[in-house]
C-alpha cells in the first residue's frame, strides 16, 4: 500500500539523525514506497476550508551529513494526503496548539498521527495527572508558600516547567537549599502558567526508563542513566542509553494506559518511569525508537507504520 505522506516537522537540516525518531519514521516510509512531502509548521495556511502547506518532496538516506535531499517545491492541499505525521518538537506553546487546531480540520479523513485534538488535550505533564495514583507526590502551582509546604512534607524535590521538554529548566532542590525562593521567583517571572513540583526519586540514579507504546501496546524500552554530575537523564544533556527489560510494575502501568491511548488515537507514545512511578506521557513528538533498535529491540518504526497502514485501510473500507 503506497501512501501519500506529509510530514510536519522541524527543519530537517538541523536534526541529528543518529537518534531522531522522526528520521527513523521517514526512512521506513521511504522503504515501503510511500511518497513523502516535507514541510515546517510555519508554512501552514488555512484558506476557507482548505489547509495548505508550502513544502517539497523529500528523499532520505541514513548517512550523517548527507541525510536528505528535496525536490519539486510546491504548495499542497494537505487533504489530498493519506497521512500527516505531526512531528515537530515542543515547546508546547500557542504556535503548537494552533497547528493542532488547523490539522484537526482534515483529520480523520486524512489520518493525522498523533490525533491533533488529543495531542492538544494531552500535554506531557498535564494529562499524566489523570493517573496520580501511578505518580510520585506532585504539585502544580505558582505559589511559593505551596512549594515550601510541599518541600517540608517531602524533603528532596524537583521543580520543572509544566510545558517544558527535553529536561530544560529542571532543578533539584534538596532539603535546606536556600535557592528555593529565588528559583520560584524566576519561574514566576519566566513562565505565565503554573509549574510542576515533584518528590525527588533517588531511583533515577539507576535510570529513567522510556517505554514506547504503539497503538497502546508495549513496543520497547530503553533506560536513560544520568551522568554523575547531572540530575537529568535526557540523552541530549549527557544521559547514557542502556538496554533494559520491563518490570511487573512497569507492565502494570502500561496496561492501565494502553486502552486510553488507543481510544484517543495516540498511535506513537512514550512514557517515562522512574522506579515504580510514572512521571510523563509523551504524545507530541516521542523519541527513543532508534535507541531501542540499536540495543537489539524491536523495529518500532516498522511497527508504527504497520499501525498507520491498518488505520488507513480501515478508513478506506468505512
Amino acid at each position: 500500500m503506497a501512501l501519500d505522506v506529509a510530514c510536519q516537522m522541524d527543519p530537517i537540516d538541523r536534526i541529528d539523525i543518529r537518534g531522531d525518531s522522526t528520521f527513523a519514521l521517514l526512512l521506513e516510509a521511504q522503504h515501503r514506497g510511500h511518497r513523502i512531502f516535507y514541510y515546517t509548521p510555519q508554512s501552514l495556511t488555512l484558506d476557507g476550508c482548505t489547509l495548505r502547506a508550502r513544502g517539497e518532496t523529500l528523499h532520505v538516506a541514513d548517512e550523517v551529513g548527507a541525510h536528505y535531499r528535496t525536490s519539486d517545491p510546491r504548495t499542497l492541499d494537505l487533504a489530498t494526503r493519506d497521512v500527516v505525521l505531526l512531528r515537530q518538537d515542543p515547546p508546547f506553546d500557542m504556535a503548537y496548539i494552533t497547528s493542532t487546531h488547523l490539522l484537526e480540520r482534515i483529520h480523520p479523513r486524512t489520518l493525522v498521527v498523533n490525533d491533533p485534538a488529543h495531542v492538544r488535550n494531552a500535554p506531557e505533564k498535564v494529562w499524566v495527572l489523570d493517573f496520580l495514583d501511578l505518580m510520585p507526590p506532585t504539585l502544580v502551582t505558582r505559589s511559593l508558600d505551596e512549594v515550601q509546604a510541599f518541600r517540608a512534607r517531602h524533603g528532596d524535590i524537583i521543580l520543572k516547567p509544566l510545558y517544558g521538554n527535553g529536561g530544560a529548566s529542571v532543578f533539584r532542590l534538596k532539603p535546606g537549599d536556600t535557592n528555593l525562593g529565588s528559583l520560584v521567583e524566576l519561574f514566576q517571572t519566566v513562565f505565565r502558567e503554573p509549574f510542576m513540583v515533584q518528590q525527588y526519586r533517588p531511583e533515577v540514579r539507576r535510570g529513567d526508563k522510556r517505554i514506547i507504546l504503539v497503538d497502546g501496546e508495549v513496543a520497547g524500552a530503553i533506560n536513560r542513566v544520568p551522568a554523575a554530575d547531572e540530575t537529568r537523564s535526557n540523552l541530549h544533556v549527557g544521559g547514557t542509553a542502556a538496554r533494559t527489560e520491563l518490570t511487573a510494575r512497569e507492565r502494570e502501568i502500561c496496561a492501565r494506559l494502553g486502552p486510553e491511548l488507543r481510544r484517543r488515537g495516540l498511535i506513537f507514545t512514550g512514557i517515562d518511569v522512574i522506579g515504580d512511578y510514572l512521571t510523563e506521557i509523551n504524545v507530541t513528538s516521542p523519541t527513543g525508537i532508534r535507541q531501542v533498535k540499536a540495543f537489539g529491540g524491536n523495529d518500532i518504526a516498522a511497527m508504527i507504520w504497520d499501525a498507520i497502514e491498518r488505520r488507513v485501510a480501515a478508513g478506506r473500507r468505512a
